[in-house]
């Protein structure tokens, strides 16, 4: 098109044509990613608490909404359960020390 000389105009609608293509691209990954991280963390940490460890309502609650989460909530639900996984793992390690 800018060899052509088309209209200045309808250069800048393909490119942002092209960049809407990438940003949406990019965001379906990142959903992807981040939900197949999430919900390998909440199966994680409802096997590492069968019950008993004191975050087992919010590993529920969490899977729960898992599958209406939108994406900018991904990465917090992700490092919340990061942190009551972590914590399970911690109580487990206790226990079995005992």
């Amino acid at each position: 098109m800018m060899d052509k000389e088309d209209d200045p105009e309808k250069i800048i609608i393909q490119f942002k044509a092209v960049n809407h293509g990438i940003d949406s691209a990019y965001n379906l990954l990142l959903d992807e990613v981040f939900r197949k991280a999430l919900a390998a963390r909440i199966v994680e940490g409802a096997d590492a608490c069968p019950g008993d460890c004191g975050n087992e309502e919010m590993i529920e609650s969490i899977r729960i909404q898992f599958p209406t989460l939108k994406f900018d909530e991904l990465g917090r639900k992700l490092k919340e359960i990061n942190r009551i996984v972590d914590a399970v793992n911690a109580y487990n390690s206790k226990i079995t020390e005992i």
